[in-house]
This record gives C-alpha cells, sequence and structure tokens, in this order.
C-alpha cells in the first residue's frame, strides 16, 4: 500500500516564528500552513526574545533588524533548541552568521531577486533629488517662502552625460544601469567579477577592475553591493577623497559600505557636491551632523518598500519553509560558499 501525496492537510504544521509583522496576506496564507506565532504589533526584538524563539520553534522568520550571531546560535543549542531552518525575510544575510548556522546544521535562506527593481527605482529617484535639489524646493513650498522664478535659483545638475559609477553590478545594480541608460548617463562599475561581454553590450556598461580609478572620473556613485567583511568601509576616507568635488554619493544597500564619518565631514567641508542615503552605518542612528546638511536627502531604507515587493518576499519565505518542510532543501538556501 503506497501512502498518498504529500498535501497542506497531511504535511506536519512547523512551528514557525515571524519576528515583525508582515503584509496581511501573507501571515494569513503561514497561518493556514503552519503552527504560526505573529508580531501583531511590529516591536523590534531583543536578544532574549529572539534566543527564546529559537530554542522553541523549527523555523525561524527573521528581517535585517534581527542579528543572529554565533553566541546566540550557541546558547540556543545548548538550551535543546530545535531550530532547523532561518527564513529570512529580504535578500541580504549580512545580519546572519551563516557559517556558524551551518556548522550547527541550521539552513538559512532568503528571498533574492524580489526588490531588484524596486531598489532600483529607488536609487534613481535620490539621484535625481539630489542632483536636480528637489527637496530643496519642496521645503521652500512648504514653508511658504518661494518668491517666484528666477534664472539663477535652485540650479541643479543635468544627468545626461553624467558619468555613473555603480559598486556591485548584481541583479541591482544591472537594473540601476538599464535606468540610467534611459536618462543619458553613462554607466561605469567596478565589480568582483566582470560582466559577460554580451551584457556589459547590452548595459552600455565599462568595467573597471580598480575602484580608485574610476572613482576619480565619475561624477555619480551608486553602492549596490552587499554588505560582507570585504566591502566594510570599501568607501573610506582615502578612497571618498579621490572623487571630483562635484560628485554625488548614493548608497541604498548597505551603510556599513561607506565610512558614514568621513563622508559626513567631506559633504560639510564642500568636498563632495551631495549624497543620497537611504541606508546608515548605525542603523537608526543617524550623525546628527549628516542630517542637519542641506545638500544630502535621507530617507528611512525605503529602497525596497512597495507593496507588490513585500508581498513576493513573504511568498518566497512561505515556498522556502514549504519545501524544507517537504524534506528538500529549500530553493533559495544560503551557503558559505556563496558568500
Amino acid at each position: 500500500m503506497h501512502a498518498g501525496p504529500v498535501t497542506d492537510q497531511t504535511r506536519p504544521r512547523l512551528k514557525v516564528f515571524v519576528t515583525r509583522q508582515l503584509p496581511a496576506k501573507i501571515e494569513a496564507r503561514m497561518a493556514e500552513l503552519f503552527d504560526v506565532t505573529l508580531n501583531p504589533e511590529d516591536n523590534k526584538l531583543d536578544r532574549d526574545a529572539l534566543l527564546e524563539a529559537m530554542r522553541g520553534y523549527d523555523v525561524l522568520v527573521p528581517t535585517v533588524t534581527d542579528r543572529i550571531d554565533a553566541e546566540m546560535l550557541a546558547k540556543a543549542a545548548a538550551f535543546g533548541g530545535k531550530l532547523k531552518l532561518i527564513a529570512s525575510y529580504g535578500a541580504g544575510v549580512d545580519h546572519l552568521d551563516v557559517h556558524a548556522a551551518r556548522q550547527r546544521g541550521i539552513l538559512i535562506s532568503n528571498t533574492p531577486g524580489v526588490v531588484a527593481e524596486d531598489t532600483a527605482d529607488m536609487t534613481l529617484a535620490l539621484i535625481l533629488a539630489v542632483t536636480r535639489r528637489i527637496p530643496e524646493g519642496m521645503a521652500e513650498m512648504q514653508a511658504g517662502g518661494w518668491k517666484g522664478w528666477s534664472p539663477i535659483s535652485h540650479l541643479g545638475g543635468r544627468l545626461g552625460g553624467k558619468q555613473l559609477g555603480i559598486l556591485g553590478m548584481g541583479r541591482i545594480g544591472q537594473a540601476v544601469a538599464r535606468r540610467a541608460n534611459a536618462f543619458g548617463i553613462k554607466v561605469h562599475y567596478h565589480n568582483r567579477h566582470r560582466l559577460r561581454p554580451e551584457v556589459e553590450n547590452e548595459l552600455h556598461a565599462t568595467w573597471w577592475e580598480s575602484l580608485d580609478q574610476m572613482l576619480a572620473r565619475v561624477d555619480i556613485v551608486s553602492v549596490n553591493a552587499p554588505h560582507t567583511p570585504a566591502t566594510f568601509h570599501l568607501l573610506n576616507a582615502r578612497r571618498l577623497k579621490l572623487l571630483k568635488p562635484s560628485a554625488v554619493v548614493i548608497n541604498t544597500s548597505r551603510g556599513e559600505i561607506i565610512d558614514e564619518n568621513a563622508l559626513t565631514r567631506m559633504l560639510r567641508a564642500g568636498e563632495i557636491a551631495g549624497a543620497g542615503l537611504d541606508v546608515f552605518e548605525h542603523g537608526h542612528d543617524i550623525n546628527p551632523r549628516l542630517r542637519a546638511l542641506p545638500n544630502v536627502v535621507l530617507l528611512p531604507h525605503m529602497g525596497s518598500a512597495t507593496i507588490e515587493g513585500r508581498i513576493e518576499m513573504g511568498e518566497k519565505v512561505i515556498y522556502n519553509i514549504r519545501t524544507f518542510a517537504d524534506g528538500l532543501p529549500p530553493p533559495d538556501l544560503v551557503l558559505p560558499s556563496m558568500l
């Protein structure tokens, strides 16, 4: 006698802990499929609360705000933790110790490829906002201070013909390049590996093996690389000084890639013309001197914040968990060798 196919009704209901509030559609589907604990207040959990979840659940669904390191994994294991899968809600995994999890037999999955277009949209929005001084104009209008049109007021820069240097040419970097082409911006890039010639030709992109040489030649720098030990402060004080005084720095990736103090000093001194930042080196603890500058546009990590993107991320999380429940590796399994 053969067993019937595995269905939602016959599949064992895994105990799943979700650390932050997710779209209602996703939470409802999780409640149908799993024995799920949600966070309806959307409070950021402290280490003790995270540790408790890691001990008592089969699957943890964290976000970028949840840092899970080797010490936490060791403590969870020491107290008989049953955690077997960390199904992260997001593409980045720099908040997770992938190596330590793997050593303890815990799998990690993520949600790659979902928000590339959304983040690229925000990158171009920041480029436009900084170079065309849009927030300054909005502030003047909202304060009622506009005195009428003038030929020399609110002068920004023309995007057509500008040189854009993309740091990191993965899915998001390539999506940025396609948008830049539409604006007549010339695309340069620095990446760990050079793209195939046909992709370079499609994107009209010039590869620079030397990051230093690229930085010295571009008008706009867009950071679209993941945060790893190799990319921490990749744009340090020395490299930032290679930029033209008229250059603009855009970051929709990870704040740790830029030395934020050095960037702030140079913006204040007029050694860099402006910056558009959606992420920050110390999370939401932003340097007050940076916040006070008129030549920067600061956003609260909105790059991937679209309804469509958040739902697609949740659907990927669910698919990874369901596949794991069937005894198979999650489709978006993250391996230490990938980092």
